[in-house]
């Protein structure tokens, strides 16, 4: 079987266990098209049904489909047949050869069996295995019926038919909405006992006066929480300013020979440029600059 075939059969089985409530082992009906084939198949028929089911299984066949195979025994393989429906539980359908000389059709006998009162309801939850078109067609109006039949040697469990889907969808939503009851009452209960425990101490306060003078006076733990303080508009962060820059320093030594040596220092020499005049002369230029400043000073 495929990982993911058996997978989605696996999952199947539990939805039919949590909307229908199958346990384990599961009861499976056999027809006797099912037994033919899966020995045309040579297939080992339980174990089949335990791999595709995904747990312990308990077959089953009823009395008019062991009667059509005694009835086939002349067939190819009709004794082998008969051979392996005999390690099934016999179910008694209560079609006994003397009322019925002949057995009933597949159909009306699986009908009989899995829904005796009309209900539409698999009340003791059997799984079907059946090779009959028709017969699992019209299990398919039965409500929480498992339905298996057997194609190219590959055993198949079909889907969920849609009569169970609403089913299993209707009880979903009832749990859903059980759940969310369930949590508001809780809610509910839980602010009650809250405002009942509040009014309790409301009414021990006032009937005890003496004992709310007494807390009145006792001064304040000190795990109680301290009324807030404005302490009005912040300032700006003095750490994320920035520095200002000190004038730069030198050294004692230095600073001390620059002044010492200040007073004492000759003033420095200007350098005197003498420029030739037109007869020849030389003229110092500095000292006429000079001299012109006074005369217009003055």
């Amino acid at each position: 079987m495929r990982g993911k075939r058996s997978k989605q059969y696996r999952k199947l089985m539990e939805q039919f266990s949590m909307t229908f409530g199958f346990r384990e082992p599961y009861q499976i009906l056999v027809d006797a098209e099912m037994v033919k084939d899966a020995n045309r198949f040579t297939m080992d028929l339980a174990a089949g049904l335990q791999r595709t089911v995904h747990g312990k299984v308990k077959p089953l066949i009823t009395q008019c489909e062991i009667r059509k195979l005694y009835a086939d025994i002349d067939q190819p393989g009709g004794s082998a047949a008969i051979e392996l429906a005999k390690t099934f539980e016999r179910r008694r359908c209560g079609h006994h050869p003397d009322e019925y000389p002949k057995p009933l059709e597949t159909m009306e006998c699986m009908r009989s069996v899995v829904d005796p009162k009309s209900t539409g309801e698999n009340k003791h939850r059997y799984v079907v295995a059946s090779q009959n078109l028709d017969v699992r067609r019209m299990l398919r109006g039965i409500r929480g019926v498992p339905l298996i039949y057997i194609k190219r040697s590959v055993m198949i469990l079909e889907p969920m038919a849609d009569e169970s889907v609403q089913i299993r969808e209707r009880e979903e939503r009832r749990k859903f909405r059980a759940e969310l009851k369930n949590a508001l009452g809780k809610r509910k209960r839980e602010e009650k006992e809250e405002r009942d425990e509040s009014e309790g101490d409301d009414d021990g306060s006032e009937s005890d006066g003496e004992n709310a003078e007494r807390n009145k006076a006792a001064p304040a733990p000190a795990s109680e929480k301290k009324a807030k303080k404005n302490r009005g508009v912040k300032g700006v962060n003095p750490l994320s300013m920035k520095k200002k820059k000190k004038p730069q320093q030198l050294p004692a030594k230095e600073a001390g020979k620059k002044l010492e040596a200040a007073p004492d220092a000759p003033a420095k020499r200007k350098r005197r440029r003498k420029a030739k005049s037109e007869n020849g002369t030389t003229s110092n230029v500095s000292g006429a600059v000079a001299a012109s400043g006074a005369g217009e000073e003055s």
